[in-house]
């Protein structure tokens, strides 16, 4: 395999008595989030006896086995020919993603930080706008608060700072904004990133049969409307959709 992370990565690290860690770098970047879920959906593929749980975080996969089932020494070494198979930075990414458009009111009294974010970013709020909202962003992982979505990359002028103070409060459906990323909130939370659009979208529906409704490697496009529009979108949202359409991603 040959990637500028070959000298390091990707490494396997223990992680208690029945869980691995597989690295594909140590910072976020989209080759290293597309190997991170590609090798996740790899070893799902594969159905490995054994094998409990796996998950995918920015730049890695996690696997949690049963040792009286599947010793230490057994899956390590399955996961390290899987490595050796392809370079994963390269790699399809996992069929059954979706491609979520979400409507959003970017600024004013709903999102009352997108100015902010736009000086720190040297746009006028409205090239902000036309290009947060141009741009479809991949569910990088899913973390921090139930179904909550790390989204990205986006462009390196949005590789802004998290604020120094925290925002008190944000609702949910916050599209929220710092380094290059989106986050949307899955529930109200005080917060550091900036608060940049505001959807009806319901990440996490506890009643719902998938409670999560977003998963890793699903896309998102957050496009502009009026606050009165978001209006009309919550007076019938039961679904929890808040407007949003979503389709399969061939390819």
């Amino acid at each position: 395999m040959t990637s500028k992370y070959a000298d390091t990565f990707p490494c396997i690290r223990t992680v208690g008595f029945d869980g691995l860690l597989i690295s594909f770098a140590d910072t976020m970047a989209e080759p290293s989030n597309r190997a991170a879920l590609a090798f996740r959906g790899a070893i799902d593929a594969l159905n490995w006896a054994g094998v409990l749980e796996t998950s995918a975080s920015l730049a890695s996969a996690y696997v949690r086995f049963d040792p009286a089932v599947l010793p230490h020494s057994d899956i390590k070494d399955r996961l390290t020919h899987l490595l050796a198979q392809q370079d994963w930075y390269k790699a399809a990414m996992p069929a059954g993603r979706r491609l979520w458009t979400v409507p959003t009111v970017y600024g004013g009294e709903l999102a009352p930080q997108l100015d902010d974010a736009a000086q720190a970013a040297g746009l006028e709020p409205a090239e902000a706008v036309r290009r947060l909202s141009a741009t479809r962003v991949r569910v990088l992982t899913i973390g921090f608060a139930p179904g909550q979505p790390y989204l990205g990359p986006l462009g390196p002028e949005f590789n802004i700072p998290r604020l120094k103070d925290l925002t008190p409060m944000v609702p949910e459906g916050a599209l929220v904004l710092a380094i290059s990323q989106f986050v949307l909130f899955s529930g109200p939370t005080p917060t550091g990133w900036r608060h940049v659009g505001q959807t009806a979208f319901r990440c996490f529906r506890p009643d719902a049969p998938d409670s999560f409704a977003l998963r890793p490697g699903d896309e998102m496009q957050f496009v502009p409307i009026s606050a009165d529009e978001l209006n009309a979108i919550r007076a019938v949202n039961g679904d929890g959709m808040g407007g949003a359409t979503c389709q399969e991603i061939e390819g």
